[in-house]
């Protein structure tokens, strides 16, 4: 994940259909560089973005990753497929190579030797956890999550093993219980979470970088001193309606840069993989907490209308309750 796009398509079909109204308001836990000058090939480039005018836009010009639960000779074990809805559990799997050894050995991205994050299938429901390795390379984490219905993992790291890319592998969960499915949001300009308010502005497109703006806000005033979480000032996630496509974006611009300022707005370029609805998630501190404000957007062509809607949708948040939101 480096400055700029990161995008990776993770994956889908989970079982049963999802559940949980998760969307703004939370303590999600951003992922972001060591080094600002580390980078991943495959995580967006500016050279290597597809642009405007390039024939591709509407297509799948990105190479979609992360939609198998192994890749490159690395599968992703999920020791716990099943969880009860609205209980505590603690979720734990295991990345192993090729010959079925556990991997113990990664590089450290965004501060982290893995990223874990969770969806439902509905996209209403997203937690971004960091979980613990044991020595014998076993990851756990304590999880909640509030409402049945399928889920999907998605496991983000680096092997240390030389010329070991970066990784997006996916495993289905299901969480037992009364299920009931939730449709997805109507697309929106703000939205809004534990009172601040956070605005989108620009449009995502398909095979076009593009750039996105959040502003955030409180109390009807520019919050001009947002806080660096794992080296950013804000952190971006985008699921596809549909399959769960996944886009990992970061901030144009770092904390100590010389020219990025803390806020109120934060500025990120990416590239849809085609056209569709999108599930946007931003995290971002303030005073020593994290929160998450999400958006639905459309990704089309710039004849079309994609811009959300001005209306402001609230949704329920969540607290930073150890195991619900993030994983440090």
């Amino acid at each position: 994940m480096n400055t700029g796009l990161r995008i990776t398509a993770f994956a889908a079909a989970l079982a049963a259909a999802f559940g949980t109204a998760y969307g703004v308001g939370a303590a999600l836990d951003p992922a972001v560089e060591d080094s600002a000058s580390a980078a991943h090939d495959e995580h967006g480039d500016p050279a290597r973005m597809p642009q405007a005018g390039d024939g591709h836009a509407g297509h799948e010009s990105v190479p979609a990753g992360g939609l198998q639960i192994a890749e490159d000779g690395y599968t992703l074990d999920l020791d716990t497929p099943r969880v009860t809805a609205g209980r505590r559990t603690e979720l734990s799997f295991t990345v192993r190579d090729d010959h079925g050894r556990a991997v113990t050995a990664y590089r450290r991205e965004h501060g982290k030797e893995l990223h874990l994050v969770l969806a439902s299938r509905d996209l209403g429901t997203y937690r971004h956890l960091h979980p613990e390795r044991a020595a014998d390379g076993t990851w756990s984490t304590p999880v909640d999550l509030p409402r049945a219905g399928g889920y999907r993992v998605f496991a983000d790291f680096t092997p240390a093993e030389r010329g070991a890319g970066n990784l997006t592998l996916g495993a289905d969960l299901a969480a037992s219980g009364s299920y009931a499915p939730h449709d997805l949001p109507a697309p929106v300009a703000t939205a809004r979470v534990d009172g601040y308010e956070v605005r989108l502005t620009g449009a995502l497109r398909p095979g076009q970088a593009s750039r996105l703006r959040l502003t955030v806000a409180r109390d009807g005033r520019p919050v001009t001193d947002l806080q660096p979480y794992l080296g950013a000032y804000g952190h971006l996630v985008a699921l596809r309606s549909g399959d769960l496509a996944y886009l990992h974006v970061h901030p144009n611009g770092e904390p100590g840069d010389g020219t990025t300022e803390p806020g109120p707005t934060v500025s990120f370029t990416a590239t849809a993989p085609s056209a569709g609805d999108y599930r946007l998630f931003l995290d971002f501190r303030h005073e020593g907490k994290v929160r998450t404000a999400a958006f639905t957007v459309r990704a089309s062509t710039a004849r079309e209308a994609a811009t959300p809607s001005p209306s402001a949708t609230p949704t329920d948040g969540h607290t930073d309750a150890p195991g619900t939101g993030h994983g440090h």
